[in-house]
């Protein structure tokens, strides 16, 4: 679900619009369809993106209960040694 930017080509109000499947992007001023999709000012670094995807996926690998049981199955093979 993509947020827009869009000028109203009748009555030059700026706006974002949410999209979704169903929605019908029209001026929230004048209610006008006649619309310019802008440039948006908002931008994502994917890399930080990218490194917070694999930094919670660690977290909650780390925290899973085969991990856990992986830890303790290896402490085991090693007291055995």
């Amino acid at each position: 679900m993509p947020i827009y930017d869009y000028e109203c080509r009748k009555c030059g109000q700026q706006f974002e619009l949410l999209l979704l499947r169903s929605t019908v992007a029209v001026c929230p001023s004048c209610r006008s369809e006649e619309l310019e999709q802008l440039l948006s000012r908002f931008s994502v670094n994917s890399e930080s993106i990218r490194q917070s995807n694999i930094t919670g996926a660690r977290h909650k690998y780390a925290s899973s209960k085969n991990f856990q049981d992986r830890r303790v199955a290896e402490a085991e093979m090693e007291d055995h040694d």
